[in-house]
Order: C-alpha cells, then sequence, then structure tokens
C-alpha cells in the first residue's frame, strides 16, 4: 500500500495577518530597509576594473646545486662548493590585464631579483674550514599568461624570465684548522667577482595567486590585495659558463594592485510600499511504499564468479583453517555442483552459500586439473613483506594440490612477490592501510588454459571459471519497504526515519542523503508476519530548519509460495575501480545478455567493501551499477529489443545490503561487485 504526504509549508501570511504587533513591526523593518537601498542604489557604482597597475614584493628562496671551485681568474678554492641556499629580495612594479568574469588574462612584471645565498661549509685539504657567500642579482622582465579556472579570484600564471645580471661578488673565508699545532696564521677573507657569469639569461616560472578585493564597487579607484607564489626550475639558470653551478627558487610575495572602473548608470529608486515577504520552505513528496507479499519462491540459478586468489594471515606461510581442505580419500566423490556437503569452519551466515563455494576454490581447482591433465598454472604469492616469504606462501597451496590431488609437481610453478601485480594499496596512500594491506598478502593462481578461466579472458589476472549453484532466494529487493523523498535532494541536507509499532517500540533509520531508501521488510517486522507503523520522516533543511511528518504503514513480510526459477550473475571489480566493467564486455554482451527471457525484468544492484568513505562508496556503487545497465541495453537493442524493464539500485557499503561481510579480506574483495537478477515475467 502506499501513504502519500505533501510536505509543501503553510504559508505564514494568515499568522501575520492575525498578529497586529508583529505586522507593524516587519512593515516597519521593510521600510526601513527600502529606504536604506534607495540611498545606496543613488550612489555612484563602478565596474570591477580590467587594466590594474601597483607593485610586488616577495623573498626568493634560492637553492644550489652542481659544482663552484675557479671563482675568477685569481682564485681558485682549494675544494669545491656543492651545495647551498640563501633568500633573496624581490620587487618589482606590475601591469596587469584581465577582464571581469573572464577566465585569461595577462600580466608583466619589471623586478630587481636577489638569487644570492651561502654554500655549504666545505673542509680543504688542510682540514680548514672554507665557506663562500654569492651576491648575485638581476633585472628581470616577467611576461605572464594569467589563467583564472572558474572566473573566480584565484589564479594560476605561467611564463618566461628574461633576466639580466648586476651584481656578482662574492665572499671567500678559509678558516684555520683547530686541532694544528702550532697554531696556524688565520687567513684573510678575499672579496671579488665571479668570472664568466652570463650577461643574460632565458628561463621560465609558473605561479599562483589569489585577488582579495579591498574596496567597493561604489569607489571609483578600486584596490586589490593578492598573495602569490611562484616556481623557477634551474632550467635555464645556470649563472655561469663554467663548472655546474645552477639555481631553483620558490618565491612567496604579495602585491598591491589599484586600478579605475567606468561608472555605472543607475535609475533613481522610487520609494514605494514594500509587499510583505513569504518565505516558502522548498516543496517536497514523501511516500511510503510496502508491497504486498510476493507469492513466489524463486529458485536462484546463479552463477557465482571464481576470484583466482587465496587468501593468507599475517606472519603466516600456512593456508587459513577458513579454507576447506580435503582428505585425500575424499577427492573422488568431490563435485562442484554439491559444494554444500563441503563447508568452511567458519560462516557469518550472510551469503554462506557464497562463501562455501570460495573456500572450496583450491578443491574445485585441484578436480579441474585432475580433468584437464594438460593443464599448468603459475602460483605467485605476494606477502608484502619478502619475495622469500611469498614464495613460502605459494609453496603451501602447491604441498595440498600436489599431497591430495596428486598433481604433478611439474605442471605447478611458484613465485614470490612483495606486492601482487595489481595491488589494493596505492602509493601515498593513508586511509585503511591495514584492511588494504590484508586483501594484498595472498597467492594468485595464474593460467593461460581456457578450462580452468572465465570466459573471454586472459592474462595473468584472469578469473577461474564461475561455479553454478542454485538456492532458494531470500527476500528479494522489489519485496523491500521503499521511502521516497522527491525533492529532497534540494530541500534537505540530511533526512532519518523513525518507524514505531502498535507497542510504540521505536526504530531509527538514516540519515539518507539520496531521495530514495529501500529497507527490508525484515530488518523492520522482524519475525513478525504483518503490522501497523507510524513512518515519521524527520528532515533537516539546508537552512538548519528540522521538518517531521508522519505517515502510517502496514507491512507484511516477504514469505515464498510456490516455485519460479530465477538466474543470477556477479561482476567483480577491483579495489576503488568503476570503469574495468570494459573486460566483462563480451562476457555480458554474448553470455548474460541472451538468458535474458521475454518480457523479464533485470534488477541490478552496485556494491562496494567499507573502505573508504561512506558518500564515496555510494556513488561508486552507482556508477558500477550503471555500467552494468548500458552494456546489457546496447546488447539487447543491437538483438532488436526494448522489451526488458530495468531496475538499478547502489547500495555502497550499506551492512544490510552487502552480498557479504567485511572481516575477511575474500569478503571485501566480493562486496566490490555488480549482482545481475535476471526474473521471468509473470
Amino acid at each position: 500500500m502506499k501513504a502519500t504526504i505533501n510536505l509543501k509549508k503553510r504559508s505564514c501570511m494568515a499568522w501575520i495577518s492575525n498578529n497586529p504587533t508583529i505586522k507593524s513591526f516587519i512593515l516597519s523593518a521593510l521600510i526601513l530597509m527600502g529606504i536604506q537601498v534607495s540611498l545606496q542604489a543613488q550612489q555612484a557604482q563602478y565596474t570591477t576594473p580590467s587594466w590594474w597597475f601597483g607593485g610586488a614584493v616577495g623573498a626568493n628562496f634560492n637553492y644550489y646545486r652542481g659544482t663552484t671551485q675557479q671563482l675568477n681568474s685569481d682564485l681558485t678554492t682549494p675544494a669545491a662548493f656543492y651545495h647551498g641556499k640563501g633568500v633573496g629580495l624581490y620587487l618589482a612594479p606590475l601591469l596587469e590585464y584581465h577582464a571581469p568574469k573572464t577566465a585569461l588574462g595577462f600580466m608583466l612584471q619589471l623586478g630587481y631579483d636577489s638569487r644570492g645565498g651561502k654554500f655549504d661549509q666545505v673542509l680543504t685539504p688542510c682540514y680548514c674550514p672554507a665557506d663562500l657567500a654569492i651576491d648575485l642579482t638581476y633585472v628581470t622582465i616577467e611576461p605572464n599568461l594569467r589563467i583564472a579556472p572558474f572566473k573566480s579570484n584565484f589564479y594560476i600564471y605561467v611564463g618566461p624570465r628574461f633576466a639580466f645580471a648586476q651584481e656578482k661578488s662574492f665572499t671567500y673565508k678559509q678558516g684555520v684548522d683547530p686541532a694544528a699545532v702550532p697554531a696556524q696564521t688565520p687567513n684573510p677573507d678575499v672579496n671579488g667577482n665571479l668570472s664568466n657569469v652570463h650577461k643574460s639569461l632565458i628561463s621560465m616560472q609558473v605561479g599562483a595567486g589569489f585577488d582579495i578585493p579591498l574596496s567597493s564597487s561604489y569607489n571609483h579607484t578600486q584596490f586589490m590585495l593578492s598573495p602569490f607564489v611562484a616556481f623557477h626550475p634551474y632550467f635555464g639558470a645556470e649563472p655561469r659558463s663554467v663548472e655546474t653551478w645552477n639555481v631553483t627558487t620558490l618565491r612567496a610575495g604579495i602585491a598591491l594592485k589599484f586600478g579605475t572602473g567606468h561608472k555605472i548608470a543607475v535609475p533613481e529608486v522610487v520609494v514605494a510600499p514594500l509587499p510583505v515577504a513569504v518565505v516558502f520552505d522548498p516543496e517536497v513528496q514523501f511516500t511510503v511504499n510496502s508491497p504486498t507479499n510476493i507469492p513466489t519462491e524463486r529458485r536462484v540459478r546463479e552463477t557465482f564468479p571464481l576470484r583466482n586468489y587465496v587468501f593468507f594471515n599475517l606472519e603466516s606461510t600456512v593456508i587459513p583453517d577458513r579454507y576447506v581442505m580435503l582428505q585425500k580419500d575424499q577427492v573422488k566423490v568431490f563435485r562442484e555442483d554439491n559444494l554444500e556437503v563441503y563447508k568452511p569452519k567458519y560462516l557469518s551466515g550472510r551469503s554462506a552459500r557464497q562463501m562455501t563455494v570460495y573456500y572450496n576454490v583450491l578443491n574445485i581447482l585441484g578436480d579441474r586439473m585432475i580433468k584437464n591433465p594438460s593443464a599448468t598454472i603459475t602460483l605467485v604469492g605476494s606477502s608484502n613483506n619478502t619475495p622469500k616469504e611469498g614464495r613460502e606462501m605459494a609453496e603451501s597451496v602447491k604441498t595440498y594440490l600436489v599431497t591430495v590431488f596428486d598433481i604433478d609437481p611439474s605442471r605447478i610453478k611458484t613465485e614470490g612477490r612483495n606486492k601482487p601485480v595489481i595491488a589494493s594499496e596505492h602509493p601515498g596512500g593513508v586511509l585503511d592501510l591495514v584492511l588494504l594491506r590484508e586483501g594484498d598478502r595472498r597467492v594468485s593462481i595464474e593460467s593461460s588454459f581456457p578450462a580452468l578461466l572465465m570466459e573471454f579472458r586472459s592474462g595473468p589476472d584472469t578469473p577461474l571459471r564461475p561455479v553454478e549453484i542454485v538456492g532458494v532466494q531470500e527476500a528479494p529487493i522489489d519485496s523491500y519497504v521503499s521511502f521516497n523523498v522527491a525533492g529532497g535532494d534540494n530541500a534537505f541536507s540530511t533526512w532519518a526515519l523513525e518507524i514505531s509499532d502498535e507497542n510504540g517500540t521505536m526504530q531509527n533509520f538514516g540519515p539518507y542523503t539520496q531521495e530514495k531508501v529501500s529497507i527490508p521488510g525484515k530488518a523492520i517486522l522482524g519475525t513478525r508476519p504483518e503490522g501497523n507503523y507510524k513512518v515519521v520522516m524527520i528532515g533537516q533543511t539546508k537552512s538548519g530548519k528540522t521538518v517531521r511528518k508522519e505517515s502510517t504503514v502496514h507491512m507484511v513480510l516477504w514469505t515464498p509460495a510456490k516455485s519460479d526459477e530465477m538466474m543470477r550473475f556477479s561482476v567483480l571489480y577491483e579495489f576503488d575501480k568503476s570503469k574495468t566493467i570494459a573486460l566483462y564486455e563480451k562476457y555480458l554482451t554474448e553470455i548474460v545478455t541472451p538468458k535474458i527471457p521475454i518480457g523479464g525484468t533485470v534488477i541490478i544492484h552496485g556494491h562496494t567493501d567499507i573502505i573508504g568513505e561512506e558518500a564515496y562508496n555510494l556513488n561508486l556503487s552507482i556508477e558500477r551499477a550503471n555500467d552494468v545497465k548500458s552494456i546489457l541495453e546496447k546488447a539487447l537493442s543491437n538483438a532488436g529489443r526494448s522489451d526488458v524493464k530495468f531496475e538499478v539500485s547502489g547500495f555502497g557499503e550499506d551492512l544490510t545490503m552487502a552480498p557479504f561481510e567485511n572481516k575477511y579480506p575474500e569478503e571485501r574483495f566480493y562486496n566490490r561487485t555488480v549482482i545481475i537478477d535476471i526474473i521471468p515475467a509473470k
């Protein structure tokens, strides 16, 4: 049944009209505001200037690299200097042009530019400390292209630097060996000019700045303060034509600019009575939809993808005991289509049937290698520690296959790595590192034999051929209670639900940001077959107000009745990826699409693991689901079909909707998925 509430806020006009004191106060305030606006409007206003003039002051942080020893024809130091740094002054008048609300402009600065500094102290052959200070200054011309992304006050600039040498002096100091006996005579400081200094240089710079207005549009002359930073790489900044000394500079400073705007003609404003402003909250439609019981027991024929990974515990090279390990006498009766006989020790309850398949991955592999005696594999262990430890992990898997399944050892190669080829942990990452590293500690099963691998896939990271399993579906998504807040994206920052039964027992759900939310009926009803509930939607508007609206709804627990068979397929993704679906396009087009019956319904729901931000994961799951939908729609269109109904949802990391738990890395890998349910026409 459906219960719909119109959440349009009631106008406050009636309340104001019935309260003379409030009405008089508001009218007086609005009239005073109108007079103030009128007075301001009659003042002259000016446009934002396009041409700006001013000056810039800053500090050059100079970093020296290379070799400097022959200072001039009169002085070659006993030891070479290699590294140094210093701070120099930058002063420049400037000219800028950038029209208001445009992205491109031009900048020109004529500057005094100091690249002076001191080299790090070195020891001469007599164990005497030596110091070298440089006073190096230029007159510079710096024309730049100015780019303001999004036409904002933030801008970046890039352009050449033309430098003309002025000052090029040095001071060389050589001390004495403090341990010398008898004591040495101190050497006098040597002052001079560097030889072989380039008279002119051509280099480049890239920088960024931000314009801060200091005056309003009521001023004819307007001022702007602009802090800036620029990077000058050493390319073209070698001061001399001898040796290898070069200078890299980071400049930081501030510019003060002024410009004049054009007067804007403002028509005279006549003060007139102003109507009372009426403020409306955004219009929202709140809908609760509780489906009646679906009279169908859906038997699911699921094609379950089989990852080619065996995950290992930290600091262990032994196959974890959550994987099913057969005895040798069980091999002859082992069958892929009867895996319920070989259940793992530890199951959380959610999707136990699928995890039973995965934890039998080594037994499935061994059985397939027996049936395909020419097939060979390579086991690549990645330890997150050392290649040696990774090989030990791979050898433990090989030992199991050889000992229990009698696989010829020559058919199995082993390798060891620190990191897997496709690692979950990315360089520079700082979040959820423990969970990511657990996922990277694994043995990958690689092969080039099609009998072992997923259709249309090849390469070292190809999953194993899927396993087909049959079971009874729990409550399907189309039986969930849905709550719709049409217009909620514009009206609310978040909204939540309070759901109470006849006895006043309350449950809280949320907060939510999307307009539509689906909750399994069992999560609300528990073990009750049906019940009446009061639903309160609590929305927080973007202006900070709280909106509460309520409705009543009758809910019925989904229970199976008669037999009906549906099919399920899954697509797996790498960590934080939504575009690897191209690898599965042929599989979805040639395997999945032909199995969609005439008039059928395809329910597509995307999921993620718990790593990362919740809002980001929600969007990622929706992107994954829509990728699958677009491929299936294209394949159906190419076949001349338009009879299929699609339902697409993204649940992110929602623990109530996730296919699996998130305790072990294999569960997190399987939660990075899109599930495709194909339901025949009723």
